[in-house]
């Protein structure tokens, strides 16, 4: 076993809810469903927009939760059993989607505004396929936040622009952020609203493929960017 050096001075928390602690957490004897069911918990309190879920893709991929079975890892059908307990005693809600013609199933923490975004699902009032893409699965090192990238590539924090970091927290992928944080200082326009415009399109347009990729391949031409972008340069 490898010894844990303790937690840094400035780290990131999960929340969790106390009834998992009360009620849920005495009535598991399975180690397996305890790591499936905390690992969701940080995966999904990590990821952005509404609802916020977790795939069974995304968990199998995930090399921190499926490592090979001698180094603690799950593999596929204890991890599919776990996920299904977890279910079962109400921890987790399950729900099989059809995207872009693949089927999905789907994880949420069982709180009360998931079960809302389920039964909103359903009827079809929300569209899954039209949710910002969640992120893979969170990276294993801390990573700058928000508020760091921005004291470090434009300049100090002022109560207006925190509040607005705050909600972009919520809306957009942690990736995202970052890129457009880049994106900006690559053409040396070091203001957050030129950054919200990026996001705003990425989210309207698609950042990695459609109308975003015909952007990027015309990045090169500054005449042409200036063309297609220059509203949001004089900002």
């Amino acid at each position: 076993m490898k010894n844990f050096g303790g937690f840094p001075g400035k780290t990131k928390y999960t929340p969790i809810p106390n009834p998992f602690f009360s009620t849920v957490l005495p009535q598991i004897d399975d180690i397996a469903e305890i790591k499936v069911t905390l690992h969701i918990f940080w995966v999904v309190y990590q990821k952005r927009g509404y609802p916020r879920f977790v795939t069974y893709r995304e968990l199998l991929a995930n090399p921190m939760l499926t490592e090979k079975p001698g180094d603690d890892g799950l593999p596929d059908d204890l991890l599919q059993h776990s996920l299904d307990q977890a279910v079962e005693r109400g921890t987790l809600l399950h729900l099989t989607v059809e995207r872009d013609g693949q089927v999905d199933d789907l994880y949420f923490v069982n709180t009360e505004a998931d079960r809302r975004a389920i039964d909103r699902i359903k009827s079809g009032e929300l569209k899954i396929g039209k949710l910002v893409v969640s992120e893979p699965y969170p990276a294993s090192q801390e990573q700058p936040n928000i508020f760091a990238i921005y004291e470090q590539n434009i300049g100090m924090l002022s109560p207006i622009i925190v509040e607005e970091l705050k909600e972009a927290e919520k809306t957009y992928p942690e990736s995202w952020i970052q890129e457009a944080f880049k994106e900006a200082i690559d053409l040396n326009k070091r203001n957050w609203r030129y950054i919200s415009r990026i996001l705003e399109r990425w989210a309207a347009e698609g950042k990695d493929h459609g109308e975003h990729r015909r952007h990027s391949e015309t990045v090169a031409d500054p005449e042409e960017y200036r063309r297609r972008y220059g509203h949001l340069l004089k900002r």
